[in-house]
């Protein structure tokens, strides 16, 4: 009889704390969602595995409202209120420990730093050096016109009557120069656009599907992750087989091109290089605050992590982006937009181009048809469309909810960028809906989140904007392009001149 009793005393705090308590006591409980995710994380896991958690967390929103809950302790939100009160500046929520999954060289950085006074402390070194008078003008203008130029040549050289031009790689290769030129100009620059085969091959670490299965391992089994990929000799080959993804692992190229980059550039500084410290580079600034030049400054792998988080950082989301772009106005019915940019581009008075003929970055970034379109891409083709995660260590208030201490809270700009009350017809492309009424502008522009918010806002957003507007209107300066027939909705174009 004792141990029935026992049985069920042990049942009843097992349905208590598992069932009772996180459905019908926790403050969690008084916010909408569905009932299995509130009680494992391993529902939403599910979505997150087979790719369609964004979406799905986007159709919670749809039925149950601005505020659901997602998890046992997570809370994710859709509302300017909960936007401000998250991410604005000064509101004192942290970055979870979901960021340091992209510490690189075992440091931390930019990106992975979870306390605001870390964060702001290391953006302060760089602010300057992204600042968007930095971008558009002196070096970094002539290098990202430099790298368009060798992208319009390699699509020159290709373009050979009837076959089409694949932009994903190109476009990568594009991007990938580009950051690499402005973190390491001379001492890490990458050609890819002008055909090294070791350069070219960096990119394989990115589009290695497995790359997907490998991240959602490192987030949801972070201590598995670690151990499969920390074990030697015998053992290592006998788990082989069960590795998400197989060594050497996503990112390993790009890291090691990275961390030579830097060691190639402190021996050249050390060595007494008098053009070092001059030179318009990321890892440059960052030296100047090197340890061996101040005391309590930066050790080797730390400015060689935060250089090399840049670096992973600058790839995709350029190149994806501007794929999309081509893409997007390239389908027949989008035809009368790609017209109103061509007409734009070749407008551009002969004093705002440079010697190669294409426009300036300066020029291109005033082009209002242009910056629509590439808005109206970032609205709906976002690389980056999925939440971002913070907490508190305190219990906090959130749209009249109460979030207790170290709750996960988020957004996403997927479900932002397709509330209907904002704009209209969500789902259609139209670059036209930013060039309407101030009051509808500025309305959608406090719903536009492509480059986060805040002290934590994207720190690159103006070279990756000089990149795009830059290389969009020297592309549709020249030519028109179209989906290459027999393959569909594929990321082929074929590029056609402008006057055909």
């Amino acid at each position: 009889m004792l141990s029935i009793a026992l049985a069920v005393v042990l049942v009843g705090i097992a349905a208590y704390h598992l069932l009772i308590q996180p459905l019908f006591l926790s403050p969690e409980s008084r916010i909408p969602g569905p009932r299995l995710f509130a009680l494992t994380k391993w529902r939403l896991a599910v979505e997150d595995y087979r790719g369609t958690r964004t979406r799905t967390i986007d159709h919670l929103h749809g039925f149950y409202g601005s505020a659901i809950r997602i998890g046992p302790a997570e809370i994710h939100f859709n509302s300017l209120s909960a936007l401000r009160t998250i991410y604005g500046a000064g509101s004192g929520y942290q970055r979870t420990g979901f960021y340091r999954m992209f510490d690189v060289y075992g440091r931390q950085n930019l990106f992975t730093f979870h306390s605001v006074r870390e964060h702001a402390a290391r953006k302060k070194m760089l602010a300057n050096a992204y600042s968007k008078s930095a971008i558009l003008k002196g070096a970094n203008a002539r290098m990202v016109e430099s790298k368009v130029k060798q992208y319009m040549d390699l699509i020159a050289g290709n373009n050979t009557a009837g076959i089409g031009n694949e932009i994903f790689g190109s476009l990568h290769y594009f991007s990938l120069d580009s950051i690499t030129a402005f973190l390491y100009g001379r001492f890490g620059g990458t050609e890819a656009l002008a055909g090294n085969p070791a350069h070219r091959a960096l990119l394989t670490d990115i589009l290695d599907p497995a790359r997907r299965k490998l991240s959602w391992f490192a987030v949801h089994l972070p201590k598995l992750t670690k151990w499969l990929y920390t074990r030697t000799s015998l053992l290592e080959r006998m788990l082989q087989p069960f590795l998400p993804m197989a060594k050497p692992a996503t990112y390993t190229g790009i890291r090691a091109h990275a961390l030579n980059s830097y060691y190639s550039f402190s021996r050249a500084a050390l060595s007494g290089d008098a053009d070092v410290s001059t030179e318009p580079t990321i890892v440059a600034q960052l030296w100047k605050a090197h340890v061996s030049q101040k005391e309590g400054g930066l050790a080797d792998l730390d400015v060689a992590s935060e250089c090399a988080d840049h670096l992973l950082a600058g790839i995709d989301t350029t190149a994806d982006t501007l794929m999309f772009l081509i893409w997007a106005i390239s389908r027949p019915h989008q035809a009368p937009v790609q017209e109103k940019l061509i007409a734009e581009v070749q407008a551009i008075p002969p004093s705002d181009l440079n010697e190669h003929g294409a426009p300036k970055a300066e020029a291109a970034d005033k082009l209002p048809y242009l910056n629509a379109i590439i808005k109206e891409t970032l609205r709906l083709y976002l690389p980056l469309p999925a939440s971002e995660p913070r907490s508190l260590p305190t219990d906090s208030i959130i749209d009249g909810h109460t979030i207790p201490a170290r709750t996960t809270v988020g957004m996403s700009p997927y479900s932002l960028h397709r509330n209907p009350d904002v704009f209209q017809d969500p789902l259609e492309f139209s670059p036209e809906r930013w060039l309407g009424s101030e009051e509808e502008v500025k309305q959608m522009s406090r719903w536009f989140w492509a480059f986060s918010s805040g002290g934590r806002m994207c720190i690159g957003l103006h070279l990756a904007m000089a990149e795009m507007t830059t290389l969009v209107a020297a592309v549709y300066r020249r030519y028109r392009t179209v989906i290459s027939k027999g393959l569909g909705l594929s990321y082929h174009s074929r590029l056609l001149p402008s006057n055909v």
